[in-house]
């Protein structure tokens, strides 16, 4: 049922995108009177879900849910209709408007993917405002995995900095350390503050960490049980603060884990605190080292929690800001596929490693969140300079327009077919980098 609900949120969220960005496609065209053949959500090969055509344009819904496409009337497209092409120009095709409306034409698509990311932004911060873990309200300090201990972290760290610029939200450290390639991290240790140099080589093995390097440490107040559990039958209770094991101090989750596991098999004192008081109860450990027992984990029950409360008006130019932030970071995760050393090629995923980003549960606000994220993904990877894709077309308009010359229809043809092999080469790459991690 999960993998369903999955399915179903990438399926609603693609549909979206993709009539959207059609949609840019086929205004602009019906702006400057070019004739649209054809108007489809998913991909027709051989045959349709759905048809109809209205006036000179058909409208359906393919079986392949690939993406979609408009068939404007004398253009070289994935189509690849070249009989059409063979006929004389008409004054309602594509290829007998002046440049810049073509131009206008290739845009349009990317250009209502991102006005569609800002009225989602803008919507959802009207609504919902702005909710965040502020770095400065971390104040037990992190928890670091194996990655994070041989960078050079250490349990109980408060971060500052990284580069010596405070990082505002906490759970984007990690995003501002790969994307900005950042070189330190500074931290408070003990009372002192501590440098970190950042190891050559760390961006490759973050891009591949499957789970966050670091998180937020939190004193371990019991928030339930396990069935059977030794410590609810022992009598803790919840909202009970566990503070050690016999005269072993372990005021924090993190460091009960880690001393509890020698304690395997034994009944053993664990020290609590509850409504001020400090009692020890002997409980009965677990052959794998465990009392039964979950720590409360809502954030905003150790922490303060940023809130930022927005009106229409004041949604409106958060909205584009967080748009424009959102291309700048999308970007500069593209400029490390360009890097070899980052290895960030391995972590290309398709509609797999897209689906999974979605939860398992239904979220209105995260849905449409994840789709304004994907709508500006959208339109960075549809303005990208590769033929078959609307930034091909505008590369040869713009060649046009500064040098008065015309690619030929032949040139178009090549450079389309060209731009569709490199496109399948990197749907395959996609495909075999989710294929491998569904192994790994």
């Amino acid at each position: 049922m999960e993998i369903l609900i999955k399915i179903l949120q990438l399926l609603l969220s693609l549909s979206i995108l993709v009539l959207f960005h059609e949609f840019g496609h086929f205004i602009a065209a019906k702006a400057f009177k070019v004739r649209v053949e054809k108007f489809y959500l998913f991909f027709n090969p051989w045959f349709s879900l759905f048809k109809i055509k209205i006036k000179e344009t058909e409208y359906g819904i393919g079986w392949l849910p690939l993406g979609g496409y408009v068939k404007i009337a004398g253009m070289i497209d994935e189509s690849m209709d070249k009989e059409q092409m063979k006929q004389p120009a008409q004054p309602w095709e594509f290829r007998t408007k002046p440049a810049w409306q073509r131009l206008i034409i290739m845009l349009g698509g990317v250009t209502v993917n991102v006005l569609l990311a800002m009225a989602i932004y803008i919507s959802l911060l009207a609504i919902h405002g702005e909710e965040y873990l502020p770095t400065s309200e971390v104040k037990y300090g992190v928890v670091v995995d194996t990655l994070g201990y041989e960078m050079g972290l250490r349990n109980g760290d408060m971060i500052l900095s990284v580069d010596q610029k405070p990082v505002e939200d906490f759970h984007k450290i990690t995003e501002t350390i790969i994307l900005d390639e950042a070189q330190s991290i500074q931290v408070m240790r003990e009372g002192q503050p501590v440098e970190i140099p950042i190891p050559d080589g760390l961006t490759s093995r973050l891009l591949k960490h499957q789970t966050p390097f670091i998180s937020y440490r939190i004193p371990f107040v019991v928030g339930g049980f396990a069935d059977d559990s030794p410590a609810k039958e022992a009598g803790i209770l919840e909202n009970d603060i566990i503070i050690g094991i016999n005269e072993i101090p372990t005021p924090y989750f993190d460091q009960f884990k880690e001393k509890i596991a020698a304690f395997k098999g034994v009944k053993t004192q664990i020290m609590l605190v509850r409504n001020g008081d400090t009692l020890a109860m002997p409980v009965q450990i677990t052959g794998q080292g465990m009392i039964g027992v979950a720590p409360v984990t809502q954030l905003d029950f150790y922490f303060t929690l940023h809130q930022r409360d927005y009106n229409f008006l004041e949604a409106i130019p958060a909205g584009v800001v967080k748009t424009f932030d959102g291309i700048g970071s999308y970007l500069k995760q593209l400029k490390l596929l360009v890097r070899p050393e980052t290895k960030a090629y391995e972590s290309i995923g398709s509609f797999i490693t897209i689906g999974s980003i979605f939860p398992s549960t239904w979220d209105w606000h995260l849905f449409w969140r994840l789709t304004a994220f994907l709508s500006i993904m959208l339109a960075i990877l549809n303005i990208l300079p590769i033929p078959a894709l609307d930034g091909g077309h505008v590369l040869f308009l713009l060649f046009e327009l500064i040098s008065g010359r015309k690619p030929s229809e032949r040139f178009m043809e090549i450079a389309q077919l060209a731009g569709m092999i490199i496109l399948l080469a990197l749907f395959a790459l996609a495909m075999g980098n989710d294929i491998m991690r569904l192994f790994r």
